[in-house]
């Protein structure tokens, strides 16, 4: 549970205002002191991230945000990064305390939030949290019906001083909670038991010394869970490893970067993909990526392409966004303009670039990388682009059945 990448995790987002019990909650649900409770408002200022196993879901990640009323001379910067969670979570809850109810608030701040929670089109459950303050129970019922009509919507009533109905509302995410997340297939479904797959996981300065990059360890994991029988090689060993197989193995999967080397050695018969490939059908949508892929021979000199990486690094000489694709891009389209970005740096207007890409999203969760990508009127992938601009795309999509 611990190893397990956030990127794996159902994101559960936890919005409401100042001291509604946001983080108060989340011990509760979790029965561990995980996040900072204080009477003092605005304990929790940018969001903060706590990975935890929530059965029967499996890993989740829990993200308490600053208070969505907060009017403080920086309130301004933590509703921002209030807001930037939406595009992260997987499910979400609203948390409103009693006190609110019963002062007879205008809830104007829980309007705003329910029609952007709403609009994200995600699942969503509203909490009335502390009704262990409440002393007039038929004048609380009556505001709270009134809130509910006011909202729109209906309330777990419970309390976390005393865990009243917290079982209901732990009910209710498992129910909400979406499926995909912990069973996600990767490359499974394209297989049979029995099947030999060959696996080219170069080895350079790039790859982290003593282990495997995530997408490798995910991919081979994979295979394993569904009767492949997988055999890694590095680039310098191909032709040995081809022969184990009398050169024709069920499946080959490689690092994008040694496409155009790891193709020119196969039979045409083989199937070919990459890691990058398979996160990207994994995490985003591929045919959207497949059509961002082939938009780069509509580029033209002065255009402008942003390369995206979702976790930051110490740049390496030979790196694959920073290096390798532009030299690719530039010998194709001598003038075009090339930026980059890297971690949660990913701009918010992207108005001025004919395309974004971005790489395989390993790190990032489906909510996430989805995001970006409606965000984006052309994007498209490391994997994809590499393919297009070796001039075997379609090939390599071949067996998911991507087409124009």
């Amino acid at each position: 549970m611990v190893e397990t990448p956030r990127g794996n995790r159902v994101h559960i987002a936890i919005f409401g205002r100042t001291n509604a019990g946001k983080s108060s909650l989340i011990n509760c649900i979790t029965n561990q002191n995980i996040s900072l409770v204080s009477d003092v408002k605005g304990t929790t200022t940018d969001p903060v991230y706590k990975a935890m196993e929530l059965l029967p879901i499996g890993p989740v990640v829990f993200i308490d945000t600053a208070g969505i009323d907060d009017i403080s001379a920086i309130g301004a910067l933590r509703i921002e990064k209030t807001t930037e969670v939406l595009d992260k979570m997987d499910i979400s809850i609203l948390v409103i305390s009693a006190e609110t109810i019963l002062e007879d608030e205008i809830l104007s701040f829980e309007q705003e939030w329910i029609k952007k929670i709403k609009d994200k089109k995600k699942p969503f459950i509203a909490v009335l949290n502390k009704i262990d303050i409440v002393k007039d129970k038929e004048d609380f019922k009556e505001k709270a019906s009134k809130a509910e009509k006011k909202l729109g919507i209906d309330f777990i009533q419970l309390s976390t001083e005393n865990s009243f109905n917290v079982d209901i509302l732990k009910k209710e995410i498992v129910e909400k909670s979406p499926k995909f997340i912990e069973g996600e297939i990767l490359i499974g479904d394209k297989i049979k038991a029995g099947d030999k797959i060959l696996l080219v996981a170069p080895q350079d300065i790039q790859a982290p010394k003593g282990r495997l990059i995530l997408p490798q360890v995910q991919v081979l994991r994979d295979i394993l869970d569904f009767g492949g029988i997988p055999v890694m090689t590095t680039l310098n060993q191909l032709d040995e490893a081809l022969k184990i197989f009398n050169g024709k193995p069920d499946l080959v999967i490689t690092d994008s970067q040694v496409f155009k080397t790891v193709n020119e050695k196969l039979d045409r018969s083989v199937p070919l993909t990459s890691f990058s490939i398979i996160m990207a059908r994994s995490k985003g949508d591929l045919k959207t990526l497949y059509v961002g892929a082939k938009k780069i021979n509509d580029l033209k000199s002065g255009d402008k392409v942003l390369i995206a990486e979702a976790c930051t690094h110490h740049q390496l000489k030979g790196d694959i966004a920073r290096e390798k694709i532009p030299m690719l891009l530039k010998k194709k389209i001598p003038g075009i303009i090339i930026e980059n970005c890297s971690g949660k740096d990913f701009p918010k207007d992207l108005e001025n670039y004919s395309l974004v890409i971005h790489c395989g999203s390993c790190m990032l969760n489906r909510a996430e990388t989805m995001s970006r990508i409606e965000r984006c009127s052309e994007i498209t992938n490391f994997g994809l682009i590499i393919a297009e601009l070796t001039e075997i795309l379609d090939r390599v999509v071949e067996i998911f059945e991507v087409k124009e």
